[in-house]
């Protein structure tokens, strides 16, 4: 039963941690361009090289960690 619980919990951590990657990464990505001030493609592309990096951070923190958090949650309150 343990088990089970822990991976209903990471499974509930993983889409929770999916609609955040898709909203977080909207909102700030969105806002990132909004004040992008390149100037040059070089400037250009080096900025979206960024966003691409912040956008994989969040999804590691947010779709990796979030599972994880779940497992333990659902094996606190329900193993």
């Amino acid at each position: 039963m343990a088990g089970q619980a822990g991976l209903i919990g990471a499974l509930i951590g993983f889409v929770v941690g999916l609609i955040e990657y898709r909203l977080v990464t909207g909102v700030v990505v969105a806002s990132l361009r909004r004040t992008d001030s390149s100037k040059t493609p070089a400037e250009k592309d080096d900025y979206e090289r960024r966003i691409r990096l912040l956008k994989a951070a969040v999804l590691v923190l947010s779709v990796g960690g979030l599972p994880i958090v779940g497992y333990f949650i659902g094996r606190a309150l329900f193993g």
